[in-house]
């Protein structure tokens, strides 16, 4: 079962469907009747979780591990699993914002991490009545006996239908320089950046479009650089595929033995916490 909050703004009609059975994330954004969401029209890695939460519009990679399955330490076995082990996670228990107040859904969940270690995701989805800008707040609690290093990475999927030869890639770490969304060679291409340069007051922003869609309207990303400090993307258009990907990352791209030795790693203490942030709107 998915849970959907909305709201009428000045411009647009905003709708957010919650997936219940994967950690609250967002299986569709649906703007004026449009859903930006790719559906169908993903690459399949083999993980069920993945293929699941990658045709929706918004899926969360952590908090333990990002990007394609590593060691968890050398000589000991085991792997930590493809994104991480969030995704798939079921929230048990949610609450609806009061009539009256912003629209929103809160969560908790929590989890075992491939280390052993546990951590409690505490997460909050709000839509803005006047502007309809959704925002997220999350917070990751380490509940356990064991300190873990937290990595996090939002993933934001837009069908790639909805892209064309006037759809541009804008953003603050990019200055007044605008890219195509075909960016790179081939069928499928990512980069990843600092978002730091030009950040506003701690926060950096993207904007992809103009999608024709959306009466030209452009799908405007901002996120927090104090726990979400890179930006990347990611396109795919092989075969059947067809989506492209903003994603804000706590970490460059680089393999953990990699970011450890270069004291990128900090741990997550017992009783510690960890806060992330981000927003986006159609405008």
């Amino acid at each position: 079962m998915s849970i959907r909050i909305g709201s009428s703004g000045r411009d647009d009609d905003v709708q957010i469907l919650l997936d219940r059975q994967s950690a609250l994330d967002i299986g569709a954004f649906v703007v004026d009747g449009v859903d930006l969401s790719p559906g169908v029209t993903i690459p399949s890695d083999g993980d069920r979780r993945i293929d699941h939460a990658l045709q929706g519009f918004f899926f969360t990679c952590g908090p333990d591990h990002i990007r394609h399955p590593e060691p968890i330490a050398a000589g000991e076995g085991g792997k930590y699993p493809l994104h991480g082990s969030l995704c798939g996670t079921a929230i048990t228990h949610s609450r609806m914002a009061p009539e009256g107040e912003v629209p929103g859904c809160a969560a908790e969940m929590e989890l075992r991490l491939a280390d052993g270690a546990m951590a409690r995701m505490s997460r909050r989805w709000t839509i803005d009545a006047d502007t309809n800008e959704v925002a997220l707040s999350d917070r990751i609690t380490n509940i356990g006996e064991t300190p873990f290093a937290p990595m996090l990475m939002y993933h934001m999927n837009i069908a790639g239908r909805l892209l064309d030869e006037d759809t541009h890639i804008g953003g603050s770490m990019f200055g007044d320089e605008k890219q195509s969304w075909r960016f790179g060679d081939g069928e499928s291409a990512h980069f990843c950046v600092s978002a730091m340069p030009g950040a506003d007051d701690g926060w950096a922003q993207i904007a992809l479009g103009p999608f024709a869609a959306l009466s030209g309207r452009s799908l405007v990303v901002r996120f927090s650089t104090a726990t979400l400090p890179f930006l990347q993307m990611w396109r795919c258009q092989r075969g059947a595929a067809d989506v492209i990907s903003i994603e804000p990352v706590s970490h460059r791209l680089a393999s953990r033995t990699e970011l450890s030795a270069a004291g990128e790693m900090p741990l997550l203490q017992p009783g510690e916490a960890i806060d992330y942030a981000l927003a986006f709107r159609v405008a």
